[in-house]
């Protein structure tokens, strides 16, 4: 087996150039960004504004003595309105722009998580599973959600700092350009924090989204492989992986937030000189008589004020990284999407197939050999021919190299050598069209859709009626169990309704091959689900696909071999033998010494 090779994640070019690219495909993005800026800054003028009406209301209170009574406190009153009129201005203007952003963000991330599942599921087999199913799963679900959580976070903070910042920097310089200096002052601490920060903290939050996907695939693999590992008794050690991966993210999470930790330390720090260097500025102002009581308080409020801001900048770091790396693993999906392939003009199927000294590797060899160039053959040298609507069935050990025979026949993985050809065309070199014209391939573990029985076969005949779908699940032997449905074809299946046991959702998968009418039929184990109370009905539904299709069977019981036209036995990777079923057992090789062992134990 080849060692997981997960998916890239994307670089910060990359990263910026998708971005950009998603947020064009939003209708009115444009209109709607600016909107949100103009929101914001009319938001950001309005919070400004709150601490110098404020510092306005010192300079009447201190002014009382000097003027009347009426115009003392009708110059109160009017600042006083101003100020709620202020408040109220940024509330519903932040509250607007945050809103036109949030919706701005989702749709842009909805097309994200859409077209990195779409990229994923048009990607040839073999690089999902050299990634791992967990690690496509965890950047589906979890890198999506965290980089949802992440905006609806950073994204209203970060837009409302920038403005809020830039506008009380044009406060205090309408004030006195020396209360500017007091943020000048601190700025290389919040600078060098937040450098120190994002040098260490993206590795981090990295680790910690890898761990969590390798921690989503031990599941996983516990889960889908439940029947082998209670076979094998293997509950404690499945139970000490997935341990182990829940460690992992563990003490990678400890480590992430120990940055963050150094990180608010430093703030307070910045803080302490902010206000510390702002009082004793404006001390120095007022006792020289350059200044009111009134301007100094407010331009203290306003450097009070804006330290929430930065305070929250720097925050939502963590936040920003976390989701910075969950971002360019789903981009890492899609940076690299599969190329269509073009129609290669194959003629008309007919359902010929074609191994010519087919040779596949995983890679070099693990151990020794991995140094010096010598390489782990899955299989060797494979060839046969089978012609139009005739059965072969592959038999062999487990690891004998059957299913990735029928993997290469079905185009789900490239040849390393020789060449694997239908109706005289490599398949590899099929477009999808004419792939799905002359191949289908059913293994063992099927998947029964979410929503309608209909809506589950019409994935194959998108145009079929209902009576052809009934006609396939009756050659399949499933319609009486479609008939005690409640709602018949139209009755919820799969997670989030009736969920068919292993027999009828194998049942299912071959409706869908006659639905879809192929002139090759891959069949890898597609009865192997089948208990014995059940093995027949497979069976029977599946000599019914073949019937009349080029087929080959990678057979788990030799009695559904025994009625193909010709057997191939494959042992490390090669065919050893080949024949019938009755000239195999009268030769009295390989294949007569496994159907003595099936024999006995029937």
């Amino acid at each position: 087996m080849s060692e997981l090779r997960p998916f890239p994640l994307a670089t910060w070019s990359q990263a910026r150039r998708d971005m950009a690219r998603q947020l064009r495909r939003v209708p009115g993005a444009r209109r709607q960004a600016l909107l949100a800026a103009v929101l914001l800054a009319f938001g950001a003028w309005c919070t400004v504004s709150v601490p110098r009406l404020m510092g306005g209301i010192v300079d009447i209170v201190t002014a009382a003595d000097t003027a009347s009574g009426a115009d003392g406190d009708a110059a109160l009153w009017r600042t006083a309105g101003l100020m709620v009129a202020a408040a109220v201005g940024a509330g519903v203007a932040d509250g607007a722009g945050y809103f036109l952003l949030a919706r701005l963000s989702e749709r842009m991330i909805a097309n994200l998580r859409e077209e990195m599942v779409g990229t994923a599921l048009g990607l040839p087999m073999h690089r999902v599973e050299d990634a791992g199913t967990g690690d496509v799963v965890s950047r589906s679900t979890d890198d999506v959600a965290q980089v949802s959580s992440a905006v609806m976070e950073v994204m209203p903070v970060l837009s409302g700092a920038v403005f809020v910042i830039a506008a009380t920097g044009v406060g205090l310089l309408s004030v006195d350009w020396r209360f500017l200096l007091v943020l000048v002052l601190v700025s290389p601490v919040y600078w060098f924090s937040a450098r120190s920060y994002l040098r260490r903290a993206p590795q981090l939050f990295a680790a910690e989204r890898a761990s969590m996907g390798l921690r989503a695939r031990r599941v996983l693999e516990a889960i889908h492989g439940r029947r082998t590992v209670r076979a094998f008794r293997m509950e404690q050690e499945m139970h000490d992986r997935i341990g182990e991966a829940s460690w992992s993210v563990a003490t990678n999470a400890v480590a992430a937030n120990r940055v963050m930790v150094t990180l608010l330390n430093r703030m307070l720090v910045a803080e302490l000189v902010m206000i510390s260097s702002t009082v004793l500025l404006g001390f120095f102002l007022v006792g020289h008589g350059v200044l009111g009581v009134g301007a100094v308080t407010g331009a203290a409020l306003m450097v009070i004020r804006v330290r929430g801001p930065l305070q929250q900048v720097m925050r939502v770091l963590d936040a920003a990284q976390s989701g910075y790396a969950s971002l360019a693993r789903i981009i890492g999906v899609t940076v690299d999407p599969p190329r269509p392939v073009p129609d290669a003009g194959a003629p008309e199927p007919r359902g010929e197939i074609v191994m010519d000294g087919v040779g596949f590797s995983y890679g070099p060899t693990e151990g020794d050999g991995a140094g010096d160039g010598s390489v782990d053959w899955a299989v060797e040298d494979v060839s046969f021919r089978v012609t139009p609507g005739r059965t072969v069935a592959l038999v062999g050990s487990s690891g004998a190299g059957k299913t990735t025979v029928a993997t290469l026949l079905a185009g789900l993985r490239e040849p390393t050598t020789g060449a694997v050809t239908v109706d005289g065309v490599p398949v590899t070199e099929l477009s999808d069209a004419e792939r799905a014209a002359r191949l289908a391939l059913v293994s063992q573990e099927v998947h029964v859709f979410s929503g309608t029985l209909r809506d589950d076969l019409l994935l194959a005949a998108p145009g079929a009626g209902d009576g052809e779908l009934r006609d396939a699940l009756s050659a399949v032997g499933a319609l009486e169990w479609v008939d005690r449905l409640p709602d018949g074809l139209d009755t919820e299946v799969g997670s989030r309704g009736v969920v068919p046991d292993p027999v009828v959702s194998q049942q299912l998968a071959l409706a869908r091959i006659l639905l879809r009418d192929p002139r090759v039929v891959v069949l890898d184990e597609a009865t192997a689900e089948a208990g014995s109370s059940g093995a027949r009905a497979l069976e029977d539904a599946a000599r019914r696909v073949t019937e009349g299709r080029t087929a080959l069977t990678v057979a788990h019981r030799l009695d559904q071999a025994r009625e193909a036209d010709e057997i191939l036995v494959m042992e490390d990777g090669r065919i050893i033998e080949r024949g019938t079923h009755e000239d195999l057992v009268a030769s009295g090789g390989r294949y007569a010494e496994l159907w003595s062992v099936w024999s006995r134990g029937r």
